[in-house]
């Protein structure tokens, strides 16, 4: 048996820490470790065990319900966390863990820990996200511990880097922190820091439309992860405890351990990298992943590190086993967009998170909850989130963030459901993500234009319009696509703001260009469809 069985086999139901209830020990230091910190790199186990150290985790029935987080979500984040503590204790190290059952909120937790020992020093990681860095300090002054922070683990791009970098700018582009990221970690570059093959990115050999897809691409079915005893431990008490958050834990599919996390790199690498540039923006009815790689989830949570998956895509490419674009396409989601939102995040600060700059105030739908639709887009979408916890990136920002963008829902909303509902979702990535990118409201710090579309690119992109009572090619009347009318209803609501935008002063001239009766009767069918929404769940 392989120590990270061996660490498995012994963690039972109640029983992670049951060798420290009612002694008292002598306890040099307390390393705490959050269920998105499960990362080999943490700084607290570099060392590796030491006497005198324990390493604590604590499932809290408060933090777990904080939002309404889809089942998944809370599956995976617990069965993680107890497997990755098992290994480590099967390592040597002393483990104090606390599980659901007994443990409401982080407090409770630490009153038990100190029960057995009150350390000399705490340290952690600083958490990912700004709530829990205050909580924690807020326990700390009530408690009178003594906590140090260490720097976080799941990026490659410290806060204080990012931040120095963005000094003094009003507007920052992921396309120069991109390129600076790969000369400073000379990945896909040449010895003068200039990129290879002569590109920075490959976007025209990418994205093809769901046409050439048809055409003969068949993309293999997923890995699935394996379902042990501490995981169904995990499945049975997120149902008990959380009963009125979405999903069934029962048909929770990722990984939960670093050997599965690595496995699912490899299958990523080995099947579906070479299509992935070609078809990372085609959307399929019943193909909930096509070529993406599914890794975001684990690499959230500290099971993958992003360098390694990098190495592991610019490797492939480099035996012949991945085009160029595929590659790049794939590097620049994690050392473009994935380090940049984390630093907006905790550049902006907490007032980034009322952003409100295009003044939306409409409920966010009931459909985004139930699927009940007759948007036959939108319903795939909210149907494959509500069942897997997961959508693809186009999904999420054209189809959905684009609807929310279009019919001007409240941004907070809006952030709330992406971050329940997605199973890679924390604070830090949906912030910029959500409020930035897809709707627009930080006024256009993250993105110069709104991502705003009508029918067309959803028909292009997707098979999702075959069947669907609306007809994407009708601009208004009887079946229009509701696309079209919110999205020419958007430029008239906004027109003034966005004919100033180079890249958005073209579609509010072509708007204004039209006819006053034909612009009358698109808003009012506009405001009707919208008038038909309700007001949420």
């Amino acid at each position: 048996m392989s120590p990270g069985e061996a660490g498995i086999a012994i963690l039972t139901k109640g029983g992670v820490h049951a060798g420290l209830e009612g002694v008292r020990c002598v306890v040099a230091r307390t390393i705490w470790i959050f269920g998105d910190q499960l990362s080999l790199d943490h700084p607290g186990l570099r060392a590796g065990p030491r006497t005198g150290d324990r390493l604590l985790f604590i499932e809290s029935r408060k933090r777990g319900a904080r939002l309404r987080y889809h089942r998944h979500k809370l599956v995976l984040i617990y069965a993680a966390m107890r497997h990755f503590a098992a290994v480590r204790r099967a390592e040597g190290w002393a483990v104090d863990y606390h599980e659901l059952a007994e443990t409401e909120d982080f407090e409770g937790g630490w009153r038990r820990h100190l029960a057995a020992g009150r350390p000399e020093e705490i340290v952690m990681c600083a958490p990912n996200n700004r709530f829990e860095h205050a909580a924690v300090e807020a326990l700390a002054r009530k408690l009178g511990l003594p906590v140090r922070f260490l720097p976080a683990v799941n990026f490659l791009v410290p806060r204080e880097e990012f931040a120095a970098w963005a000094k003094g700018s009003k507007r920052l582009l992921m396309e120069n922190h991109y390129r600076r990221v790969r000369r400073e970690l000379g990945v896909l570059v040449d010895d003068r820091g200039e990129p290879e093959g002569g590109a920075w990115n490959f976007d025209a050999e990418n994205r093809k439309p769901f046409k050439d897809f048809a055409a003969g691409a068949t993309p293999p079915a997923p890995p699935r992860g394996s379902t042990d005893a501490v995981t169904r431990a995990v499945i049975a008490d997120v149902t008990r405890f959380f009963p009125d958050a979405p999903g069934d834990a029962e048909t929770f599919w990722l990984p939960v351990t670093r050997a599965e996390a690595l496995g699912w790199l490899e299958d990523f690498v080995g099947r579906r990298l070479g299509n992935f540039g070609d078809f990372q923006d085609v959307m399929a009815a019943g193909e909930r992943t096509m070529f993406h790689s599914l890794l975001s989830p684990m690499m959230n949570i500290g099971l993958l590190q992003p360098r390694e998956c990098v190495d592991a895509a610019v490797e492939a490419y480099r035996a012949g086993r991945a085009p160029l674009a595929a590659t790049e396409g794939f590097v620049r989601q994690i050392l473009g967009w994935r380090e940049f939102v984390n630093g907006v995040y905790w550049l902006k600060g907490e007032d980034y998170l009322a952003s409100n700059g295009l003044g939306a105030e409409r409920a966010l739908p009931a459909f985004f909850y139930d699927g009940r639709t007759d948007m036959n887009c939108v319903r795939e979408c909210v149907e494959q989130v509500r069942a897997t916890s997961y959508n693809h990136h186009i999904q999420r920002l054209m189809v959905l963030g684009n609807f929310l963008l279009l019919a001007g829902v409240r941004p907070q909303e809006a952030l709330r459901w992406f971050t329940e509902m997605y199973v890679d979702a924390h604070e830090w990535v949906m912030a910029a993500n959500v409020l930035g990118m897809a709707l627009h409201a930080d006024g256009g710090f993250m993105a110069t234009k709104p991502y705003a579309g009508g029918g067309a690119y959803i028909s292009r992109m997707s098979d999702y319009c075959r069947g669907c009572r609306f007809d994407p090619a009708k601009k208004s009347g009887p079946g229009a696509c509701p696309f079209n009318l919110l999205y020419w209803n958007f430029y008239d609501r906004h027109g003034d703001r966005f004919a100033r935008n180079p890249r958005t002063a073209m579609m509010v001239r072509s708007w204004r260009s039209r006819p006053e009766a034909e612009r009358a009767r698109i808003v009012a069918e506009a405001e009707g469809f919208l008038g038909e929404l309700g007001d949420g769940r």
